[in-house]
């Protein structure tokens, strides 16, 4: 019985295989993409991404159904909240400037078999979120005709009563993402000429809006007599915030295109600072005018800005806000359709997905393959199904991306910095020999063994600290710490601060509701559970980060990220109870997935079976001689198809 239960060794092993992260190249510049992109093409995708139907309608019903006028307080917080997950994206952006958005940034930080679950949710995300819009986009058009789209359809093709399937085949739905997927296919420049002609015709449409509206305000629709600013109070706003908060979700288009950008560095995260800034001030100021137009009170929640208008004598102005409206969502359209293909070739081109869709056209330089077939996936969607139970499971998604992506971006910070042997150039000056030290204060990195293992003497004398070791000042206080390989804390840290966060928000959601705890539990449960969150944030703090690079990075960290956590977490646990059982059913098709194909066809797999030559990598200091500083190191001996004494030479050293 005991010989068929597996060994420790082998389920270390296969606990490796599953937190292995990917190897990046060396020149993360060089693509298969065409990187043409500039700041401007980007910042328009984003806004694009974000500024959509939701500008149409999400305002609108939040002001009447939630928060009624302060709708405005609950874009600032939900703009602020953005902010936060929005800045880890636009780090990680600039240092990794490849496709692959939240799944890249896990899989070269926390581990392949999170990143595979971040990638298999985003896709899923993408595809009900593009079919959701397309059919909000055919509903909209067929108002405009008094339904008489709908009526046809129903009349000559038949109506349907089957649970999960739409009403009607909506093919006017289906059309638009065939089309729209015929364009994107054209290439990035393509995609984002037309992304440009949508975003500017719905920009100045949301300009018009805002002069006419000013024009139109009555600060009495925000007095006591209409039910005042804030009728629903606090918790109203806040209610108003975690739904506003999903308006915000299409910024992470631009980091998904970051390998189509010409100077990645640079573009993305201004791109995102602009796109999100612009967005945030158009839902502000646009929920300003809409309220002050008319009360809050008496909005049409399904076409709320072109009801205030015709309400206020003029009627003309609504068929500019629905050509706004409709170009809105053809841009929401283009940002889902741009940015799923990208993920799924980023996913295959490291194996964990199907081998095909890493395909690049020659001559448009875009990963065709997966456009088509996700396009006509998206169609299907759109055509047949009931998207409207499925449209929560978009938040579930996002906001777990939006949590991995910051919790990497605390593990990425306090991890070593990988240094490389430089080359020396023709005619230069080589590398110096092992008992040689270097002549600046840097530290210098030899290789003649293995090249994943690194041979530090940690001393604690040194001024001069590598990421992820205790902070000096705290040696003292916590010298155990010290024992512990660089960054190895950290990473227990930001779990131990992860699971603080679940249980914290579990008592804030459930404690007086689910749970139904007495006041003295739930006071003292909230109590701990903050301690816990708040030391491990000390701990993590305690340690040395990354220094300044010449890349975008985010402010405040672990604190930023920190608090993204928290914010996602609570978020996440507001959903309802059937969004989580869908999301636990695709979770295990994504396993499905991943221990089927995935884990068996990935490049660090195939990557680990190759016979590599054995080479120890060491490092001197400046302060000490190699042979005070190095542990031995004596490898096997292994053959060479290189000259007798070069093996030799490996074997002696």
């Amino acid at each position: 019985m005991a010989r068929w239960l597996p060994r420790s060794t082998d389920l270390t092993r296969f606990c490796q295989k599953l937190s292995r992260v990917k190897t990046l190249e060396d020149d993360m510049m060089e693509t298969s993409f065409n990187r043409c992109l500039s700041t401007i093409d980007l910042t328009l995708l984003g806004i694009g991404g974000m500024v959509g139907s939701g500008l149409y309608v999400l305002t609108g019903t939040v002001a009447k159904e939630i928060a009624g006028p302060a709708v405005i307080v609950s874009f600032i917080i939900a703009g602020f909240a953005s902010l936060l997950a929005a800045l880890c994206y636009a780090e990680f952006g600039a240092r990794v400037p490849k496709t692959g958005s939240a799944y890249m940034f896990t899989y070269v930080s926390v581990g392949e078999i999170w990143a595979f679950l971040i990638g298999w949710n985003v896709l899923l995300e993408y595809m009900i979120g593009g079919a959701a819009v397309a059919r909000a986009w055919s509903g909209y058009l067929d108002s405009i005709f008094n339904h008489k789209i709908k009526n046809f359809t129903e009349t000559h093709v038949g109506a349907w009563q089957v649970p999960f399937l739409a009403r009607y085949p909506d093919f006017l739905a289906a059309a638009i993402l065939l089309v729209a997927t015929a364009f994107i296919s054209f290439g990035a420049k393509v995609s984002s000429w037309l992304n440009h002609v949508f975003s500017a015709i719905s920009m100045g449409v949301i300009l018009f809006i805002l002069i006419m509206g000013f024009v139109l305000a009555q600060p009495k629709n925000w007095g006591a007599q209409e039910g005042g600013f804030a009728p629903y109070g606090l918790s109203g706003i806040m209610a108003g915030t975690a739904t506003c908060f999903y308006a915000f979700v299409g910024f992470d288009v631009i980091a998904a295109s970051s390998e189509e950008a010409r100077n990645p560095q640079r573009a993305v995260p201004r791109a995102i600072a602009f796109s999100l800034g612009l967005a945030t001030g158009a839902y502000i100021l646009v929920s300003v005018v809409l309220t002050l137009m008319v009360p809050w009170h008496s909005l049409d929640p399904d076409s709320a800005l072109a009801d205030a208008f015709y309400r206020r004598g003029y009627a003309w102005a609504g068929f500019l806000v629905a050509a706004g409206s409709i170009c809105a969502m053809n841009t929401v359209l283009l940002s889902n359709l741009f940015s799923l293909p990208r993920i799924v070739y980023a996913m295959a081109e490291d194996g964990l997905f199907f081998q095909i869709f890493s395909r690049v056209h020659p001559r448009t330089q875009v990963p065709v393959v997966g456009i088509v077939v996700f396009g006509l996936l998206m169609a299907l969607l759109a055509l047949v199904f009931d998207l409207e139970a499925l449209v929560q499971f978009l938040s579930i998604g996002t906001l777990l991306a939006y949590t991995f992506v910051a919790a990497s971006i605390i593990v990425l910070r306090f991890q070593q910095q990988k240094v490389d042997v430089p080359t020396p150039a023709a005619g230069g000056r080589p590398n110096p020999e092992p008992h040689e030290c270097p002549s600046s204060g840097e530290l210098k990195e030899y290789e003649s063994f293995s090249d994943k293992l690194q041979l530090v003497d940690r001393d604690k004398s040194k001024e001069q600290r590598e990421p992820g070791q205790l902070k000096a000042a705290f040696e003292p206080y916590l010298e155990f710490l010290s024992d512990f390989y660089p960054g190895e804390v950290v990473t227990v840290a930001v779990v131990t601060l992860m699971v603080s966060a679940i249980c914290l928000c579990s008592i804030l959601v459930f404690g007086n509701t689910h749970l139904h705890l007495p006041t003295w539990s739930y006071s003292l449960l909230l109590i701990l559970f903050s301690l816990g969150f708040l030391l491990s944030l000390l701990l993590i703090w305690a340690h040395e980060q990354q220094r300044s690079t010449q890349t975008f990075q985010i402010p405040l960290v672990p604190l930023s990220p920190a608090l993204s956590i928290v914010l996602n977490i609570y978020l996440m646990l507001k959903l309802s109870y059937m969004t989580w059982l869908r999301f636990a059913v695709w979770l295990l098709l994504g396993l499905l997935v991943y221990f089927g194909y995935g884990i068996w066809h990935s490049k660090e797999n195939l990557r680990e079976l190759q016979p590599q030559r054995v080479s120890a990598r060491y490092v001197v200091f400046p302060s000490g001689s190699l042979e005070e500083r190095v542990q031995p190191v004596q490898p096997s001996c292994q053959p060479s198809t290189g000259p007798p004494d070069t093996d030799t030479d490996d074997c002696k050293r």
